[in-house]
């Protein structure tokens, strides 16, 4: 009995130990992570400040110093140029100790921080940028893609304006990787629905001044105007389309990437009707709308975008991978957030594919008319639920080249 006693009191010493030691190695652990994004321009009401306070709720939702992880959250401009976003990333991972940027809309300067992270083996978790080319010719094993993507906006919008009989299409394009991706992609749904594109012109990023592209697409002919363009650029496009009365001649405007913030910009006079596609709504259940205001009482009164909703969902998952795993290494935490499925209260259930991709709903939304809005950032009616399947592209034909 003495002896069965010892063994007993050997084995629970030694898992005691064990676990101390655990304890202090999650202790010992110290996270930076970089939101990276556009805080002065077109695309600062989207991503910008509101991005950061999405990541610190994150940080306080984990309980993070509960768990013996210290975290700290830094942000930059990158002012929508992929070489500033390039040089803020190289010294945040070279001199600051950055191991997660998380964040970078502008597609241009996503591509270049993928790259960079990839050289330097961080961890990227993008929420703002779009193009689907992140997951697929150039997906990188160090990169997750949160939120949305061309892929989903063009089968999403582009699919449901196809359906409502817009066969004819121009393309009014923002003349970079962003635009360049969304209108390939969305090409691609009308031609297999049996739909043409008549015509396509593109744009200077940032732009200010429509008018010229907006009469080419006003004589073309076509049925459906497809803004490939976002941010200020979309809502600049849709008040002078309006001024041109190109909505009442009859053609009709596929606003293909709008965001919460750009309604709220145009108004529900001047948004009303518009079809969309997001991963996210404030208002589309319990769990949104709490979580929802409390951003707002943090932000300013404002409700979040996607991509703010998104980088919250991507800090939480990244923070519950490094415990997970017990430690940072970028290798064991990018593995572990593949194989733990995703769960927060903004997106629900979901995962992250092979590629990098984020599977989760999309949702196809309609603008409400003034009558129909009941209360302040009411502005969605909900059209259709789009499940993981159908939203993304198929892994088998992204062309990922790590992808077997």
């Amino acid at each position: 009995m003495k002896i069965k006693s010892l063994m007993r009191a050997a084995i629970a010493a030694s898992f005691l130990s064990g676990t101390m030691l655990a304890g202090v190695a999650m202790a010992d652990t110290a996270v930076k992570i970089g939101v990276l994004n556009d805080r002065s321009g077109i695309y600062a009401d989207l991503s910008g400040e509101g991005s950061v306070v999405a990541a610190r709720m994150a940080v306080e939702d984990f309980k993070a110093a509960e768990k013996g992880i210290t975290v700290e959250i830094v942000s930059a401009d990158h002012q929508n140029k992929p070489d500033i976003a390039s040089t803020i990333a190289r010294q945040w991972y070279d001199q600051e100790g950055v191991d997660m940027i998380t964040d970078v809309p502008t597609s241009s300067a996503a591509l270049a921080v993928n790259e960079i992270t990839r050289e330097k083996n961080k961890v990227f978790i993008n929420s703002g940028a779009a193009t689907s080319d992140l997951t697929g010719k150039q997906c990188s094993p160090n990169t997750v893609h949160w939120t949305y993507d061309t892929y989903a906006l063009a089968h999403g919008t582009g699919g449901a304006m196809v359906e409502a009989g817009g066969k004819k299409w121009f393309f009014l394009t923002a003349d970079y990787a962003f635009g360049h991706a969304l209108e390939r992609d969305t090409t691609a749904v009308v031609e297999a629905a049996g739909g043409e594109v008549v015509g396509s012109v593109r744009h200077p990023f940032p732009g200010t001044d429509f008018s010229s592209f907006l009469l080419q697409a006003q004589s073309s002919g076509a049925d459906v105007i497809g803004l490939a363009n976002a941010g200020g650029d979309t809502i600049n496009s849709i008040k002078q389309a309006s001024e041109f009365g190109i909505t009442q001649g009859g053609q009709a405007l596929a606003g293909l990437l709008v965001f919460l913030t750009d309604v709220h910009a145009l108004g529900l006079d001047t948004a009303q009707g518009l079809v969309l596609t997001e991963s996210f709504y404030w208002d589309l259940n319990d769990d949104t709308r709490a979580w929802s205001k409390r951003f707002a009482e943090a932000h300013d009164g404002d409700m979040p975008t996607m991509v703010q909703a998104g980088v919250y969902a991507g800090v939480l998952h990244y923070l519950n991978a490094i415990e997970a795993v017990g430690g940072k290494d970028p290798q064991a935490v990018m593995a572990k957030m593949k194989e733990m499925p995703t769960d927060d209260p903004l997106f629900g259930q979901g995962s992250v594919r092979e590629d990098g991709r984020k599977l989760q709903n999309m949702y196809l939304f309609k603008v409400k008319t003034p009558d129909q809005s009941k209360a302040p950032w009411d502005y969605y009616e909900l059209v259709a639920t789009i499940p993981p399947e159908k939203a993304w592209r198929p892994l088998a034909e992204g062309g990922c080249p790590f992808v077997k």
